[in-house]
C-alpha cells in the first residue's frame, strides 16, 4: 500500500482505539494444552479467563499479535479479553487496563508492556489476587521485578539485539567506501528498543568505513519517524544508511526520503509488516525482520493456560527471528 494512504490508516485508527534483557535458557517452542474442566456445579465461568494486554492496534504488528492469541482462545475454549493502549507510549492507560483486569478476576493476564519497568507494581498487585502473569515482546526489567518480589513471570519473546544485528549486518555488507548511518530507536525506556538499538548499531560499526552519525528517537511512531528523518537529514545530509528499530518507523522514514529525492538511501525495518513486505518488493526498502508476532500472542496464552494447570514453564522462551530481504520474496 501506498505510504501516504498508511499515514491516513494510523490517523484514523488513533481516533478510533481508546485504548531486560536476554538472559536465561532458551527452548523453540511450548507445547499447547486445553484448560482444564471446572468442577461440577462450580460457580465460576466454565471458561477460563485470560486478558490480553498489548500497546496498540494502530500498529499491524499487534493485530497479527492478537490473532495468534485469539487462535488459542478458539483450540483451547477459553475467553480472551483483548485490552489495547490508543498509542505505544500511552503507559498509564496500559497500567488502567490491568487494574480493569484485576477488577474483573480473570485467571491470568498476558501482557506485551510499553514500558520495562512502569507497570511492575501493578503487575504485582495482579499478582498478589492470585493471577498468573506472562511476559511478552519487550521483556520486563529483571531487576525490577526482583525488587517487586516477582520472581515467576516468564518472559516469552526474541532476542531483540540478535534479530536487528541481522538487519545492520545487512545494510553494511558491501560498504566498501566512507559512508554514514543513522538509527530511529523505539521508546528507550524499553527494554527491547534498547536491544535493538544495540545490535543494529554493533553490526554497522564492524564494518569500519561505516560512521553512525544519529541515533535518535521517533517512540516507534510512523508520523513522528517522518519528522525525526526530515530533521535528521537536514543536519547529516549524506547519511546512506537507515536502521529504523520498527517497521512503522521505517515506513515513516521512506515517505520522507521519497518526498525528498533521496532514493539512494538503503533503509531496513523490523517486524515484517505487510505494508514492508510491498516496499521490500517495490524496492524501497532493503530489508526487515520476522519476529513472529502472531506466534507470540498464541504461544503466550498457551504458557498461561499451562501456568493455571500447575505445570512449570520455563523462565524463557525464544522464538525465532528471520531476516527478509527481496531474494526471500522472490
Amino acid at each position: 500500500m501506498h505510504l501516504t494512504k498508511l499515514l491516513s490508516c494510523v490517523a484514523l485508527c488513533l481516533g478510533l482505539f481508546g485504548c531486560g534483557q536476554s538472559s536465561g535458557p532458551s527452548v523453540s517452542s511450548v507445547g499447547a494444552g486445553a484448560a482444564p474442566a471446572p468442577a461440577p456445579g462450580a460457580t465460576k465461568p466454565t471458561a477460563q479467563q485470560v486478558g490480553l494486554v498489548m500497546k496498540t492496534l494502530t500498529n499491524p504488528f499487534f493485530v497479527e499479535m492478537e490473532k495468534g492469541a485469539r487462535r488459542a482462545e478458539k483450540e483451547n475454549g477459553i475467553t480472551l479479553t483483548v485490552k489495547t493502549a490508543a498509542q505505544e507510549t500511552s503507559i498509564e492507560q496500559q497500567i488502567q487496563l490491568v487494574n480493569d483486569l484485576i477488577a474483573a478476576k480473570v485467571d491470568a493476564i498476558v501482557i506485551a508492556p510499553g514500558d520495562s519497568q512502569s507497570l511492575i507494581p501493578t503487575l504485582k498487585k495482579a499478582a498478589d489476587a492470585g493471577i498468573k502473569l506472562v511476559n511478552i515482546d519487550n521483556r520486563l526489567d529483571a531487576q525490577a521485578l526482583q525488587q517487586a518480589g516477582l520472581t515467576e513471570v516468564p518472559f516469552l519473546g526474541v532476542d531483540n539485539e540478535a534479530g536487528a544485528f541481522k538487519a545492520g549486518a545487512f545494510l553494511a555488507t558491501k560498504v566498501s567506501t566512507p559512508t554514514r548511518a543513522a538509527i530511529l530507536e523505539g521508546i528507550r525506556s524499553a527494554d527491547n528498543a534498547r536491544q535493538r538499538m544495540e545490535g543494529a548499531r554493533r553490526a554497522l560499526l564492524e564494518n569500519k568505513q561505516i560512521k553512525l552519525v544519529a541515533s535518535e528517537t521517533a517512540n516507534w511512531k510512523i508520523d513522528e519517524a517522518y519528522t525525526t528523518s526530515k530533521a535528521m537529514f537536514k543536519k547529516h545530509p549524506d547519511i546512506k544508511l537507515l536502521f529504523a528499530a520498527n517497521d512503522m518507523m521505517a515506513l515513516g522514514a521512506l515517505k520522507y526520503l521519497q518526498e525528498s529525492g533521496k532514493a539512494d538511501v538503503k533503509v531496513a525495518g523490523f517486524d515484517a509488516l505487510s505494508e514492508a513486505m510491498t516496499e521490500i518488493k517495490a524496492g524501497h526498502l532493503h530489508a526487515t525482520i520476522d519476529q513472529q508476532a502472531a506466534e507470540q500472542g498464541y504461544q503466550g496464552v498457551v504458557m498461561a493456560l499451562r501456568m493455571l494447570k500447575g505445570e512449570k514453564v520455563p523462565p524463557v522462551t525464544m522464538i525465532e527471528t528471520r531476516l527478509v530481504t527481496a531474494a526471500e520474496l522472490q
